[in-house]
């Protein structure tokens, strides 16, 4: 059986798309690196290593929208596009996890 199709992405300039993505690259580092997820901290050095440059390319994308007059984020084509592209799981990394029952 195939998976659901997903629904189509909103249309986005390129910039958007590249702020898009380079927004979700350093989205999924930092639930890498997330302490309250626990891991080892091998893992979350090479990912705050990894980091660094991800943050370049997010405000090279960034000061490329600015750069193009692209002054506005619209919030609700984006946030359409990072639910599309599974932003919601991929973010929800970042924050907490809920607490344990004790």
């Amino acid at each position: 059986m195939l998976p659901p199709e997903l629904p189509p992405l909103p249309a986005l300039t390129r910039a958007e798309c590249e702020l898009i993505d380079r927004y979700l690259d350093a989205t999924d580092l930092l639930g890498r690196i997330n302490p309250a997820h626990g891991g080892d901290t091998c893992r979350a050095l090479r990912a705050a290593q990894t980091l660094v440059g991800r943050a370049a390319a997010l405000r090279d994308a960034l000061e490329l929208m600015h750069r193009r007059g692209e002054t506005d984020l619209h919030s609700g084509t984006l946030a359409r596009a990072l639910r599309v592209l599974d932003g919601e799981r991929r973010t929800a990394r970042v924050g907490l996890p809920p607490p344990s029952g004790s």
